[in-house]
Order: C-alpha cells, then structure tokens, then sequence
C-alpha cells in the first residue's frame, strides 16, 4: 500500500509539473484559409504541406511551389495570399489589444503576394512593418501587392 502511494505521488508531481508547459502552447496566429497546389508551413525547420483550416503561428514560414498558392488570415482579420514561387516569414506577430500588445512583422522573401490589413492598422498602425530585402513598408491601414525578385 505504501508503494502504491508513493507512485500515485510520484504521478501527480509529474502532471504538476508539466501542466505549466502545457499550458503555455503558444496561441495561433492565424489559420489557411485557402490553399492549392505546392503550398507549405515551414515550422522549426519541418516543411510541413498546408492544410485548408490549418494554424499558423509567429516564426513560421510560409512557401509556395510553381504550381503553388496559399491564403492565411490571421487574428486580427489581416489577410496575406501568396502567388507561385513565394516565401513570406512571420517574423513577428502579438495581438493582444486588451493589454495594449500590438505588433506585427512580415518579411516577404520573393514571390508576389497580396496583403490587405486588419484590425491591428486602424488600431496601432504604427506597430505593422512589411519588410522585402529593398525595403520597409509602414502600413496605415491599406491593401497592397508586392513583387520580390531575386
């Protein structure tokens, strides 16, 4: 019996302790909303293909093959598709406007992409910057396209 408890504590210290790593998961960014042909995630280093309903998160990537389109939109109603041959990292992405945490960074890699923004422009449009290897755009509240060529 006195074995029996010790495991049964032994058990419940571990659920404790890991219940704090658990919970701290971090929240989507965003989800697919459209995708067809070669379209992917790229996660910690893992090319996963992109699924329609799909999570995205802060620090992924996001690709696309010759054949290859993608559409996300994230948490605050921003919207970014990808065309053929695109890459775009979400370098950075906080959407809290309850506690006043705002901020937002895009990089396109290459391709063309389509951006139309969210809630977080009309809020903070300060805290949003699309970055291309030529340029830093401000965004204060607009729809745009962008081309990257290497």
């Amino acid at each position: 019996m006195n074995r029996l408890r010790w495991s049964a504590g032994v058990v419940i210290a571990v659920l404790a302790a890991a219940a704090p790593v658990l919970a701290q998961q971090p929240s989507a960014a965003g989800r697919v909303k459209v995708v067809s042909g070669s379209a992917f995630v790229v996660r910690q280093d893992a090319t996963i293909p992109a699924q329609l309903g799909q999570d995205v998160f802060e620090t992924d990537s996001l690709k696309t093959g010759a054949d290859g389109r993608i559409g996300i939109t994230l948490k605050d109603d921003t919207r970014v598709s990808l065309g053929p041959g695109s890459e775009l990292r979400l370098q950075r992405f906080i959407y809290e406007p309850g506690s006043g945490s705002l901020g937002m960074v895009l990089q396109f890699v290459r391709g063309a992409a389509a951006y139309v923004s969210g809630r977080m422009a009309k809020l903070a449009p300060q805290s949003i910057r699309l970055e291309t290897p030529a340029a830093i755009v401000g965004v204060r509240g607009t729809s745009l396209a962008i081309r990257v060529d290497h």
